[in-house]
């Protein structure tokens, strides 16, 4: 994926993948000769997850996701652990609903679909009727899940730490750390329902996205009831044509509403894998839209961080190499800055020179990056063990944004810089202005912000003229005529 240009820190500059891929990749390197390893490896890998169940499921889930990087044997297999994990009892079940609420189902519900409509890591969902009408979902955690959760980030540990005494490159401590900070959040069903009600307050403005309504009076710490929302999941490009679906659009407006949760609020779903994204053709409006699920795991950005984090994006967007190291050097990245800046935006560093919003995506980087990943697991260790804890889960949820990306053909796409610029934007005058000490440097400011959005609304279109059918057309015209 990456050219070894030489910077002028004299240190190799590859673009790399990180997240659970880095770990993974090296018994999956890429190889035309080696399908059939590839396919009885990534099986053996699915029944592990399955086995364990818990939290190697999420470790399956998130690189079901990674298209764009893990031979293709790999994502088709892991891909069913989106929404078809295990499977716990209907007596399980039953029980669980016994010991939180107090009542058997037919005291609460009208009807109660005993198959589940999805299952996953931590629970699964049922489809039920309440007395009064309404049709909800229930998702109900795994008995065993709770227990079973602490012994499994033990058995992590251990693996973690004897594969380091093998091989001292590989330093992945975080990621055990990061597994003991979040997987209680995760398993407390109040606390994402908490999450799902402020996500939906700040972001009411966007009329695609739909956030589920939760009903507390149904609910508790391991059993959370809410609106049933059905949907084709965000990567499946023929549910989409099936119901007349642009997924352009679904790219573009997915790429708002994140960019918005990461530079404008800094509250940020830490979780899209494609079971957790959902799209539809709303009943009422027939507009599409977008259903995020899953509200356990978030993030929430520290304002000093959230701010460096857009100046590096505004470097990056415009190729503004001085900032681009001078920003990574502060969160962290130290002379790994080049491969950090490659690992933020999945480009080669030859792009990220030329400014990422004026160099194309080509399918030849893409390939170069999914053959070159495992080269530099230890640089990836190193530079992952340095960055601060709040970026390793913006890493995991851009590792999620890109494969869905990858997999719906949109990643050469400029609609996703041009709003990341935005909201950079506007989250740079938001807070310049919550610094100004006079109306005339708080009405400069508000200039100043109406004016940079006017410019990009202006390439934005001249974006879309040149790649307008007309424009095609005409310039083929001139080139004849001529």
């Amino acid at each position: 994926m990456w050219n070894m240009a030489r910077t002028n820190t004299g240190h190799s500059s590859p673009r790399s993948q990180v997240g659970f891929a880095a770990e993974c990749k090296c018994f999956c390197a890429s190889s035309s000769s080696s399908v059939k390893v590839h396919l009885r490896s990534a099986e053996r890998l699915r029944d592990l997850c399955c086995a364990n169940r818990g939290t190697f499921i999420k470790v399956g889930q998130h690189l079901g996701a990674l298209d764009y990087l893990l031979p293709e044997e790999y994502t088709s297999t892991l891909k069913v652990l989106h929404s078809q994990a295990p499977q716990s009892s209907i007596e399980e079940i039953k029980q669980v609903i016994r010991e939180d609420l107090g009542k058997e189902i037919s005291d609460l519900f009208l009807s109660f679909e005993e198959n589940p409509h999805g299952a996953a890591s931590l629970a699964q969902v049922h489809k039920a009727v309440l007395y009064d009408g309404r049709i909800v979902a229930i998702k109900v955690q795994h008995p065993k899940v709770q227990r079973q959760s602490s012994k499994d980030i033990l058995v992590m540990e251990v693996l973690v730490r004897a594969v380091h005494w093998l091989f001292p490159d590989f330093a992945f401590m975080w990621l055990v750390e990061e597994a003991k900070k979040n997987m209680p959040l995760e398993l407390d069903f109040l606390n994402e329902g908490c999450n799902a009600e402020r996500v939906a307050t700040m972001l009411a403005h966007f009329p695609f996205l739909k956030i589920p309504m939760i009903h507390w009076d149904l609910s508790t710490k391991r059993i959370l009831t809410m609106e049933f929302a059905d949907g084709g999941q965000v990567n499946d490009s023929d549910y989409m044509k099936k119901h007349g679906i642009n997924v352009n659009e679904i790219s573009e407006n997915l790429g708002k509403m994140y960019s918005e949760m990461i530079f404008i609020h800094g509250f940020v779903h830490c979780d899209p894998h494609p079971g957790n994204v959902l799209v539809r053709k709303c009943p009422q409006s027939k507009k599409s839209e977008i259903i995020l699920l899953d509200h356990g795991l978030y993030q929430i950005l520290e304002p000093g961080f959230r701010l460096d984090y857009c100046r590096l994006w505004q470097a990056l967007i415009k190729g503004n190499m001085s900032s681009v190291e001078r920003y990574s050097r502060r969160m962290g990245a130290g002379d790994l800055y080049p491969l950090f800046a490659c690992v933020l935006t999945t480009r080669s560093w030859a792009a990220v020179n030329a400014g990422i919003s004026s160099v194309p995506i080509t399918h030849s980087e893409d390939i170069e990056i999914r053959n070159n990943a495992s080269l530099y697991i230890p640089q990836i260790s190193d530079l992952l063990n340095r960055v601060p804890r709040q970026m390793l889960l913006l890493l995991k949820t851009n590792d999620l944004l890109r494969g869905i990306e990858t997999t719906l053909q949109t990643r050469a796409s400029s609609s996703s810089f041009i709003n990341i610029a935005r909201c950079c934007i506007r989250a740079m005058a938001r807070h310049k202005r919550s610094k100004a000490q006079s109306w005339t440097r708080h009405l400069h400011i508000s200039l100043a912000e109406s004016l940079d959005l006017c410019r990009l609304n202006m390439y934005e279109l001249f974006l879309w003229v040149r790649s307008s059918t007309l424009f095609h057309w005409l310039s083929t015209l001139v080139a004849f005529l001529h």
